[in-house]
């Protein structure tokens, strides 16, 4: 009795979640075609970058343009000013005099200044793996390539407020998104 009743609260909540999730799924898609038709973007994200054996935080601002994109540190004061520019049909990063090596937060190159343009890339072209509603928040994951995996927090009227970038099942930045534009 008790696996029959559990087996049916099991199955009640997979077509619950699937029928959230394809609501949530059929919002991704449009705005990710919206986001997709725009020739600029703004956003900035207070970041913590998880190394195997420390975190760091920055406030970073993340800018496209026809021109690029560009990645500027807010903060900590100490490095505040220094940016990154990511030249168009490029994936390399070029700094602004100093170059901020913080090493990278898995064995593919991430960093914390290139997580903001691979979140972005995520959400452009990601493959959405999984949907669901959290806390009236759409939620998605999305799976840009074959290492990084991006989940990510939507408000009500599809705009970014969190996410979480996973490389190889490990978490390596959490960032809370502001200023979207």
């Amino acid at each position: 009795m008790k696996k029959a009743l559990l087996s049916a609260l099991i199955l009640l909540s997979l077509l619950l979640a699937g029928c959230g999730g394809s609501a949530v799924k059929s919002r991704y898609e449009r705005f990710s075609a919206e986001l997709a038709e725009k020739e600029t973007l703004s956003y900035e994200a207070r970041l913590l970058a998880s190394y195997p054996d420390r975190n760091l935080e920055f406030t970073l601002r993340y800018q496209k343009s026809p021109e690029g994109e560009e990645i500027t540190v807010l903060a900590p004061a100490l490095i505040e000013g220094i940016s990154a520019r990511i030249e168009p049909g490029s994936q390399r990063l070029c700094y602004d005099g100093l170059i901020l090596d913080a090493g990278p937060l898995d064995p593919y190159g991430l960093t914390p200044m290139s997580a903001l343009p691979r979140l972005t890339e995520a959400l452009l072209h990601g493959h959405p793996d999984s949907c669901w509603e959290e806390d009236g928040q759409a939620v998605l994951r999305l799976i840009p390539d074959d290492h990084l995996t991006a989940t990510v927090w939507f408000s009500e009227d599809m705009i970014p407020q969190r996410a979480r970038l996973e490389s190889d099942g490990r978490v390596t930045a959490d960032c809370e998104l502001s200023e979207w534009s």
